[in-house]
Order: structure tokens, then C-alpha cells, then sequence
């Protein structure tokens, strides 16, 4: 079992409190009450130790081998799944999962980044980095959707697109443009929920909706902190430094405007009690798709426009600086 930095006290704990329980079934040492103490104690310890995580203890739990995936996302809120295939230009991309879901008497289209959970499957899943048939396939299905209409939920997490030869070739750049233009004018409702990772275009790729939700310890940036550590300081080690630079957790992205709202997760991360993240997770679909169902077409592509336009800020009355002023002065003008 995984255990990370921050968890190791309280796994300690657990363990010593798990063996005193056991042994004292045969011969008890400690009262109801004394374990009742030490429980609450060893509760006390979890609320103090997940109320001063740092950036970097975040990245952790979000990548953490036993966080639920996009495919027990589907498997848990949906009633009945069925999976859709290839993009009817080049292949099927496995890191991308997409189809029609039942959840509570409502069809939904469903795409979801899918990492894989063993060395096998993550190699399947190519590390839920896509390729472009990946978007294009995404892209078929959110058009069926519309011609159907059908409301739309994408599961977002991914390290990135595949950066390799081969998607290069096949146009990666431009199907994940592609994908942004189509995804600003489908007409029907799209609700994006990040669950893991969410890093640069691979993420914006299948990310641009009218509710955009984010899980508690989910990062959501232009570049992971590995990446920006190696280029700001040429070392990766300083991955910690870029965590805390980058503002990429919930609490910045909510006071930035790049995403709507915060889906809590159980005590130390969905990996701890994912019955219970899944249960957030669907509650946050269907409490959007009740709030959009009414909305008309027209006012729901305004309002996916204004949403991308507000974001991100910019003054247009910046005071040049002397220096500045003087090569400008001393530049011949234009005849």
C-alpha cells in the first residue's frame, strides 16, 4: 500500500490502534473507553495533519496509484454504460473512454482520461496522455450528443497530451484547437469535472464547458510542477517551489474565475473513501444538469462565451518606463 509523506504518522497510529484492539479481544487491557480516547485522538491527528497540506502534498494525493479514474467515475454513477469507439479517421485512442451513461433516468454522454491502474493497463491507456484520434473521438461523440440532444460530462485527467513523434505527425496541435472551437458553439450543455490531473492543452482538449467542478486535491495548470521546475530552475527537485508557484489548486482557481466550484473529498483524498467522492461527484452532475435543462441554447452559448472571455485580466493603462520611453523617442518614425 501506497502511504504518503504526510500520512505516515497516521498510518502509524492506525496500525498500533488496530493491534492494541486486536490483542485486547483475548486479554483486555484497555477499557471501551480508553480505545474510544485513542480513536478520537487518532481522529484529531488526520483533521490537523489535512488541514496544513502544502501544494506539494496535494499533487501527491491527486496522483496517488489508488485515486479513482474516470472508468470507476462511470462504473459508480452510472446506472448503464455503453462504450463508443474510434474516431472514423485513424484509431481507437484507449486513454480516452467515451459513450452514453445512464444516471437516475438521464442520458448523458460521458468522456473521460483514463490512466490505467497496473503497469499493464497503464501502458493500454498510454498514462491517460491522448493522441489526436483521442480528441477527434471525444469530438464525434460530443457532436452525437448535440444531435441528440443529450448533455455532455467529461471526466478530466491527464499529465498531458501525448508529446511523441506520431501525434505530432497526426496534428495534435491542431485537433486539440479544433476541439476548443467545436466545444465553444456545441449546443447543448457541458459539464467538465476535474478528478486528477489536469495539465496544459491535453486538459483543454476535452475541458472547455458551461460548469467546470473541481475535486478538493485535483491541480489543474498550464505545466505540472516537475515540468515548470525544470525550466524556471533547471532542477526538478524543485518541484515543491513550482507546486506553490504555480496556484493550481481549487482555492486560486475559484478566485480566478477558471472554474465554478469546489467538489469536496473525504478526509485525506478520494482515495480513502471513494464511495464517497463518487457520490459528490454525481450530486455536482445532476445538481448542474437540473440548472441547465431550462436554459435555451442561445443563452447557454452566450453565457459559455462571456465565461472564457472574463478570464484572466489585463490593464491598458501601463506607464511605460523611462528607459523604455527613450528607445521609443530615439526609434526613427515612420514616414
Amino acid at each position: 500500500m501506497t502511504i504518503l509523506p504526510h500520512e505516515k504518522q497516521i498510518f502509524e497510529v492506525e496500525e498500533t490502534l488496530s493491534r492494541l484492539k486486536e490483542q485486547n479481544k483475548g486479554n483486555p487491557l484497555f477499557s471501551q473507553d480508553e480505545l474510544v480516547k485513542l480513536e478520537k485522538k487518532l481522529q484529531l491527528l488526520k483533521e490537523r495533519t489535512y488541514s496544513q497540506l502544502k501544494p506539494w502534498d496535494r499533487v501527491q494525493i491527486c496522483r496517488h496509484p489508488r485515486r479513482p479514474h474516470a472508468i470507476d467515475y462511470m462504473e459508480a454513477i452510472c446506472d448503464e454504460f455503453v462504450e463508443l469507439f474510434g474516431d472514423r479517421t485513424f484509431a481507437d485512442d484507449h486513454a480516452i473512454i467515451s459513450g452514453c451513461g445512464l444516471i437516475d433516468g438521464q442520458k448523458f454522454v460521458i468522456i473521460g482520461q483514463e490512466k490505467g491502474k497496473d503497469t499493464e493497463s497503464r501502458i493500454y491507456r498510454n498514462f491517460g496522455m491522448p493522441h489526436p484520434e483521442g480528441y477527434r473521438k471525444a469530438m464525434r461523440c460530443m457532436k452525437l450528443a448535440a444531435k441528440f440532444n443529450l448533455p455532455v460530462i467529461s471526466f478530466v485527467d491527464t499529465p498531458g497530451a501525448y508529446p511523441g513523434l506520431s501525434a505530432e505527425e497526426r496534428g495534435q496541435g491542431w485537433v486539440i484547437a479544433q476541439n476548443l472551437w467545436e466545444m465553444a458553439r456545441l449546443p447543448t450543455p457541458i459539464i467538465v469535472v476535474l478528478i486528477g490531473e489536469g495539465c496544459s492543452g491535453g486538459a483543454l482538449g476535452i475541458g472547455a464547458g458551461d460548469a467546470i467542478g473541481m475535486m478538493e486535491h485535483s491541480y489543474y495548470s498550464v505545466i505540472s510542477p516537475e515540468g515548470c521546475a525544470s525550466i524556471l530552475w533547471k532542477d526538478a527537485s524543485k518541484n515543491s517551489v513550482a507546486a506553490s508557484a504555480l496556484k493550481m489548486h481549487v482555492e486560486d482557481l475559484l478566485g480566478l474565475g477558471i472554474i465554478d466550484q469546489k467538489i469536496d473529498e473525504p478526509l485525506g483524498g478520494a482515495h480513502l473513501n471513494p464511495k464517497q467522492a463518487f457520490q459528490n461527484v454525481k450530486s455536482f452532475i445532476l445538481e448542474q444538469w437540473e440548472a441547465f435543462k431550462a436554459t435555451p441554447i442561445s443563452s447557454l452559448l452566450e453565457n459559455r462565451y462571456q465565461k472564457f472571455r472574463k478570464m484572466g485580466k489585463f490593464d491598458s493603462h501601463v506607464k511605460l518606463s523611462e528607459n523604455h520611453e527613450a528607445l521609443v523617442a530615439s526609434c526613427p518614425s515612420e514616414q
